[in-house]
């Protein structure tokens, strides 16, 4: 492997050279890139496969690298990639017959990311640094996965000998033996190795796996022709490629003609707008909004510490101010979303925005197809509150960025960025905005939801969300109505789903609460026919008993309540005082969460209570969900509820004296139950 301060290709080379010069690369490091491959599939036409697949990207991935970049990390970062997607498609398959099965069967044993450390560290040749960068652990960690990789080799080949060193000295051995141990370490391992037998055996027989690892590449034999047989393909791709460019040229002749016909058409009908907007917007949303006429491309550009970031439109209505944006990162592989609650200010939001409004929650989307696309891009958009002014400029400030997760159940979520990367800077932009008008239609419904009565009082159609305003009235006390969730709205035979996070309480007058449900927005003609399905209602259920504690009495007793049966399991005095019951039986249990309360021996209420609860979450046939996940992705399980099984209670009062608690107070309880009724509407 030539080391890279050697490597005679660099990425000017290869963008003034082309394509010829990444080929060369590939057939410079063939030997170490082939048996980087081999550890991954196993099998020669899926070899092929992986350098043509690889050469192609490098190739099309050239621009986005500046030429201070490392054509080897470049090189080696694809390609990892690449293996690990033909990989998922390996099904398991043994490794094609060879006299370097051992090895490779005792590399395929080891965990991803242990193996990927081994061969890129000591059959590849990168840095430490290098391999850390390009695996996204830190030096340490990979370290770690050295040591448990080399550990594991050995186990799995030759005589299968186990490691018997002292522990406390593991992660010395690669240090040691590299020669980068600090001193002072240096010497006590050297003091200590030379009195213990066993760790002297033990570092051998690491030492023994680990150099002899770059001795087992030239084992591996490469197919005579095979570069030749990826070249092929590769001069097939280009022939194609400019058969298909040549067909363009001649296409682009009666484009033109159509072209110009379809401009002169749209003076009259409108249609060129329309296929303009299909023809260079790749955002289906923002394209809906152009097509309509309800704002303009603005592609306003900043830049900064190599990250660019582009204001591509603004759409504002009564309900928000909506803009899209691209993030571009041109030095890395990273996607960074604008964060909806830090790092974004608008400095003239005092003057032309409504302060009292509160911008809608749009959670970052790597899934959709614009966002696939490219590995350092990312397109999205994010609310800001609604203007008070017909127009205006809006001053905008970014000065942080999150950087998205990768590969990561939760990348979706509410908390997709977490606690993840920053990347700070300054982006400004002066923004031109015109506010669009907003329909709105008098409801005149009134019907019955488990007993309370729901009213529908208006229907608003904006540009950027349809809204449902609705009222509750909860003047009884024996159940009321905590949340009440819509699934659609259809209007003129259009569906739209709710917005999970468009719920929006207004106020309270004379018994009755007021909401809105945000749901996407429509675009058209006048709405005739108006149906709104619910999906579930959250209810407070008043349902009260009264149970008697004693700290002397033996626990768990258990109580029989709403058709279950609790435990109290504890019952202790001290400072402070502890209570816990517990019910463990979700399925078919009237109720989700209790509204409890502890009183003392003087039939007061403690002061303090803290409650620390346990619970299970389950989707809407009752599958329970894991809950060591963490952030749990909400949005993706289908009508989700939670159920307390465990809550202990820490009781203090104001002064010192100790809290006896004497009784516990079941006031009532909540509980969610799915509806899929509808309503219809007549509009004014």
């Amino acid at each position: 492997m030539i080391p890279a301060e050697m490597d005679p290709i660099s990425i000017t080379t290869i963008r003034e050279n082309g394509m010829k010069s990444i080929v060369d690369w590939f057939d410079q490091h063939m030997q170490s890139l082939y048996f980087l491959g081999w550890s991954y599939l196993g099998n020669q036409q899926q070899m092929e496969e992986l350098f043509y697949q690889s050469i192609i990207k490098v190739h099309k991935e050239l621009p986005r690298f500046n030429k201070e970049t490392s054509i080897k990390t470049m090189v080696t970062s694809t390609f990892i990639h690449t293996c690990r997607e033909l990989s998922k498609n390996r099904s398991l398959q043994a490794f094609e017959e060879s006299e370097q099965t051992e090895l490779f069967q005792a590399l395929d044993h080891l965990k991803e990311i242990e193996k990927e450390a081994v061969v890129l560290t000591y059959i590849n040749g990168l840095s430490h640094e290098e391999v850390a960068h390009l695996l996204q652990v830190s030096v340490d960690e990979l370290k770690e996965h050295l040591f448990f990789g080399i550990q594991s080799l050995r186990k799995g080949m030759d005589d299968g000998s186990s490691f018997n060193g002292c522990k406390e000295y593991h992660t010395y051995y690669i240090d040691y033996l590299e020669g980068t141990l600090d001193r002072s370490k240096n010497i006590d391992f050297e003091i200590h190795i030379y009195h213990c037998l066993n760790c002297r055996k033990d570092l051998a027989a690491f030492q023994d796996t680990m150099l002899n690892l770059p001795e087992r590449i030239e084992e591996l034999r490469v197919p005579s022709g095979f570069m030749e047989n990826v070249r092929a393909r590769l001069a097939d791709q280009e022939k194609h490629r400019q058969q298909k460019n040549r067909k363009r040229k001649r296409m682009g002749i009666g484009f033109a003609s159509v072209f110009v016909l379809l401009m002169g058409l749209g003076f009259f009908t409108g249609a060129f707008t329309n296929l303009y907007y299909t023809w260079t917007v790749d955002d289906q949303e923002l394209r809906a909004f152009l097509q309509e006429d309800l704002g303009e491309r603005l592609n306003l550009e900043a830049e900064s510490n190599g990250v660019k970031i582009r204001i591509k439109s603004v759409i504002a209505d009564d309900i928000q101010t909506l803009v899209f944006y691209e993030i571009e990162d041109t030095n890395e592989e990273n996607q960074y979303v604008i964060s909806f609650d830090d790092g974004f200010f608008v400095e003239n939001g005092y003057e032309i925005m409504n302060n009292e409004a509160y911008p809608k929650y749009y959670p970052p989307d790597l899934e959709s197809d614009l966002n696939q696309k490219d590995r350092n891009v990312y397109h999205g958009k994010i609310s800001m509150q609604p203007l008070i002014k017909d127009k205006g400029t809006i001053k905008l400030k970014i000065t942080q960025l999150r950087k998205l997760i990768h590969d990561s159940p939760e990348r979706n979520s509410l908390w997709a960025y977490g606690e993840t990367e920053k990347e700070t800077g300054e982006w400004n932009f002066e923004i031109p905005v015109t506010k669009q008008p907003s329909k709105e239609y008098v409801l005149h419904e009134e019907i019955e939801v488990e007993g309370i009565p729901v009213r529908f009082d208006k229907l608003i159609f904006a540009p950027t969300a349809t809204i449902l305003q609705y009222a509750i009235n909860n003047k009884q006390t024996e159940k009321q109505i905590n949340n009440l969730n819509f699934n659609t709205l259809e209007v003129n035979d259009k569906k739209v789903k709710a917005d999970m996070y468009g719920g929006i309480f207004l106020e309270g007058n004379m018994g009755w609460t007021t909401f809105q449900t945000h749901f996407d927005p429509i675009f058209g003609e006048k709405p005739k026919e108006v149906n709104a399905q619910f999906d579930s209602v959250h209810l407070m259920v008043e349902d009260q008993k009264r149970i008697e504690l004693d700290a002397s009495q033996e626990y768990p007793q258990t109580f029989e309540y709403a058709g279950s049966k609790i435990s109290i399991d504890k019952v202790e005095i001290g400072k402070p005082s502890k209570v816990v019951i517990s019910n463990y039986e979700i399925k078919n249990r009237a109720f989700e969460s209790l509204n409890l309360n502890i009183l003392d021996e003087n039939k007061n209420g403690v002061n303090s209570m803290a409650i620390d609860s346990q619970g299970v979450l389950v989707d809407k046939n009752g599958v329970e969900q894991d809950m060591d996940v963490n952030p749990i992705t909400y949005e993706e399980i289908e009508q989700p509820r939670y159920f307390d099984t465990v809550l202990r209670m820490s009781l203090n009062n104001d002064n010192a004296e100790k809290v006896i608690p004497k009784t516990l107070v079941i006031h009532g309880y909540s509980t969610t139950k799915y509806m899929d009724d509808v309503v219809s509407f007549s509009l004014e």
